[in-house]
């Protein structure tokens, strides 16, 4: 968590996302990149007044605007810590993948609104889309909280052959807040499994990845989404830790992904990795 990546579109949920980053770098004597990706509108050119002159004027002032507002949430929030600041203009989500890439972030924290109803099926939120395609872990902020009061980490697992990497993570993520971990395991209708049975096995699990400072839980709900949402919300100071299966296009309409789904609907931050690491 040195180099900690904070998208900005200066939203009050991207303000909290800098917050928040500011604070993690603050305790792991890490930098913050502030990046403002600029999505040009569509515009229709004349043989008298080229497209291009009103690009340029236009990034001109929409540049000098983000200067002006990131200075201000710089002076506010940005304390002594080391940040950075760019204005790039293109596709949102390429714009972050490229920007990781580049300065090799190994964090993500976005600021997100959550998505809902049609658009959550057909376009989402720009924080599910990097969720579901980066290839470092990425912290969703919905609304204020301080980082040195998340001690609770709630870690969905369906006992399946689990990413050693992912264990990893976790591991690094419950140290770096000094948490506790929490194990769950949602029980479902479809899928139904007695809770002795899956006792054993999370025990098991805990025992294998030699999880400390940890408790196991089985709890019973509808769905895997609602399950994790509701056990969750039986305590306070909390991060919902996950994998997410970066399912894209058609697949990712006809399946989905829970990760993808509890950072729309859940308000407090959501730790996720893709399963493709």
């Amino acid at each position: 968590m040195k180099k900690i990546l904070v998208p900005c579109d200066f939203s009050n949920s991207a303000v909290q996302a800098f917050r928040f980053a500011c604070e993690m770098a603050s305790i792991s004597k890490g930098e913050v990149f502030v990046l403002n990706v600029i999505e040009l509108p569509s515009l229709h050119g004349s043989l008298l007044v080229p497209i291009q002159v009103y690009e340029n004027a236009f990034l001109k002032e929409i540049k000098t605007k983000s200067h002006k507002n990131f200075e201000k949430i710089k002076e506010k929030w940005g304390g002594k810590v080391k940040i950075h600041f760019s204005v790039e203009h293109g596709s949102v989500t390429e714009g972050i993948r490229k920007f990781v890439a580049k300065k090799r972030v190994d964090l993500v924290v976005m600021g997100t609104h959550g998505a809902s109803g049609l658009k959550e099926f057909t376009v989402g939120s720009n924080t599910e889309k990097i969720v579901r395609s980066t290839q470092v872990p990425v912290i969703a902020i919905k609304k204020s909280v301080n980082v040195s009061s998340l001690k609770n980490i709630i870690f969905p697992t369906n006992l399946n052959a689990t990413n050693k990497n992912l264990v990893s993570y976790i591991k690094a993520l419950q140290s770096f807040f000094k948490a506790r971990l929490h194990i769950l395991y949602v029980n479902v209708p479809s899928i139904f499994v007695p809770d002795h049975s899956t006792e054993k096995r999370l025990i098991e699990f805990a025992r294998q990845y030699q999880f400390k400072n940890c408790s196991i839980h089985i709890y019973n709900d509808i769905d895997e989404e609602s399950g994790i949402i509701n056990f969750a919300a039986k305590f306070k100071n909390k991060i919902i830790a996950m994998a997410t299966h970066g399912r894209k296009g058609i697949n990712h309409l006809m399946s989905g992904s829970i990760a993808e789904d509890v950072v729309n609907h859940s308000d407090c931050p959501i730790w996720t990795l893709s399963d493709k690491q």
